[in-house]
């Protein structure tokens, strides 16, 4: 029974312990578009919460840095995201690659943006610079705009 129990946590805690990826990488059929779009905005509204808290416990005397390490870290964290949903879900798994040069053309647009996005993030870790929350939100907003464009807001498969 005591080997059941050590078997039946370790199987839980290999489950959980792994990194979260966006999606599985098996041709599994269910997607949520617009889940991901509402999670990345959800994502870039936590590294902007994070980076005004990284801002004001800097200026506390004394600083507390326990506070201070936990919230670069969830500013890290939640930047890290943003970049694997933007590359493991949408480039890797949602852009089709086509021989059609309208698509390619539109392709070529998205997987522009999702790059500017990952870049941006990265910046998101490398400070604590507003402006690039705003950057993100902008890129989301324009990447969805045009993944979306003609479908009728049946944004899940």
């Amino acid at each position: 029974m005591k080997k059941l129990v050590f078997i039946t946590l370790f199987a839980l805690l290999a489950m959980f312990s792994g990194e979260a990826k966006a999606h599985c990488e098996i041709p599994c059929g269910i997607y949520g578009d617009s889940l991901r779009i509402q999670l990345l905005k959800e994502d870039i509204h936590t590294v902007e919460k994070s980076m005004q808290m990284v801002t004001q416990l800097s200026g506390e005397t004394p600083v507390n840095y326990n506070q201070l390490v936990r919230w670069v870290t969830n500013k890290d964290v939640h930047a890290t995201k943003i970049q694997d949903t933007a590359t493991q879900y949408f480039m890797f798994q949602r852009i089709k690659l086509s021989d059609e040069p309208e698509q390619q053309k539109k392709n070529t647009k998205m997987l522009g943006l999702l790059h500017e996005l990952c870049v941006y993030a990265m910046k998101a870790k490398q400070t604590t610079d507003l402006k690039y929350i705003g950057m993100m939100n902008d890129v989301v907003d324009k990447f969805a705009a045009l993944y979306f464009e003609g479908a009728e807001h049946e944004h899940s498969h």
